[in-house]
């Protein structure tokens, strides 16, 4: 199957059927509230800078995807939207751009004005594997400058590689590799829906990335994803795998709370509306990621992801009333309480 095919698979399957593990986490962290909070909400200030770039939310539509055709519609409607509303915006894995294969699907978000923008390419690419050649350091800058952007994530997706039928699963040498990335392009590490660790989280301090997006479980699980298209291809083994690790990884909360160590952190993994997005902020969150939350309104159209945007922003901007804060700054030491299954794993 062609990286084209496979990326369409992705779009398609998280489009058609449920990839969340099934628990939301982020429903577990509940804000105190504030029964007298002295705060004028037209006056709320939700601005930050964010790798360079000044947002007027805290809100980056993380990596979704590009290389195929009809990616170019799901990316100009995201970049449209981000750019009128002031939030950040990634795209998919950019392999396949700087391979030749459809570009314009990435290329176009540089016809917006969207004031932070990151590329996207895999760890897993950097090191050799069966599927190809290594993505070289003049690879990397070539995917920035495909898109404008302003970093470079790269992911950390060995999840889903594992269950991938074509999957690339050596690991060895990524380490270097993101820090070889990282002295000449300023870059992210970013996971993919398993969660990033404290002890990876003081490694990957050490490569001299700028932030990380911990992506942890509980949004897509590109387990699930790859579940359907195993089952869909015939192939009995990576379909019960796929099952077997449907929950796999570090709930989102959890792994926020694992990974902060200085450095500014996008909370994504299951967010869904601006009350987890506040509540990730108060958790220690420079700022909230959000994917297959807003995927349905990009394949519709920008003027749908503009709508859910503007709802998020708003919910973001109740939150912050109602827990007194002014700023992200006061937002960043609201109080909370952690429930549930998340409470479980903090022990």
């Amino acid at each position: 199957m062609t990286i084209r095919e496979r990326k369409a698979d992705h779009v398609e399957i998280c489009l058609g059927v449920d990839t969340s593990p099934g628990y939301c986490y982020w429903n577990d962290v509940r804000l105190f509230h504030n029964a007298l909070p002295e705060v004028d909400a037209g006056e709320i200030d939700m601005s930050l800078r964010l790798f360079g770039g000044k947002l007027d939310m805290p809100l980056v539509v993380t990596a979704i995807t590009g290389g195929f055709s009809g990616a170019k519609k799901i990316n100009a409607n995201i970049a449209e939207a981000c750019a009128e509303l002031g939030a950040g915006m990634g795209v998919g894995s950019e392999r396949a751009g700087v391979r030749g294969i459809d570009p314009d699907s990435y290329s176009v978000v540089k016809e917006y004005d969207v004031p932070l923008v990151i590329g996207n390419i895999g760890a897993p690419q950097l090191v050799p594997q069966k599927s190809g050649a290594v993505f070289g350091m003049s690879d990397v800058g070539a995917a920035m400058d495909l898109v404008g952007a302003d970093a470079v994530a790269v992911h950390l997706n060995f999840l889903q590689e594992v269950i991938q039928p074509e999957g690339d699963v050596n690991s060895k040498g990524c380490f270097d590799a993101i820090r070889d990335v990282a002295r000449e392009y300023p870059t992210i590490a970013k996971e993919t829906g398993a969660g990033i660790s404290r002890e990876v989280a003081a490694r990957l301090r050490g490569t001299g990335i700028i932030g990380m997006d911990i992506s942890g479980m509980g949004g897509t699980s590109f387990s699930a994803v790859e579940l359907h298209r195993a089952a869909a291809a015939g192939d009995s083994i990576r379909e019960a795998m796929g099952s077997s690790f449907l929950d796999w990884g570090i709930p989102a909360p959890v792994s926020l709370l694992e990974a902060r160590n200085g450095l500014p952190i996008i909370a994504s993994g299951g967010i869904l509306d601006g009350i987890h997005v506040a509540t990730s902020i108060a958790m220690g969150a420079s700022a909230a990621g959000i994917a297959g939350a807003v995927l349905r309104e990009a394949a519709e159209s920008a003027a749908a992801v503009k709508e859910k945007l503007t709802l998020i922003r708003e919910e973001l901007r109740a939150a912050m009333m109602l827990t007194g804060s002014a700023d992200l700054k006061q937002l960043s030491k609201a109080r909370y309480a952690v429930l549930g299954e998340t409470r479980q794993w903090l022990g």
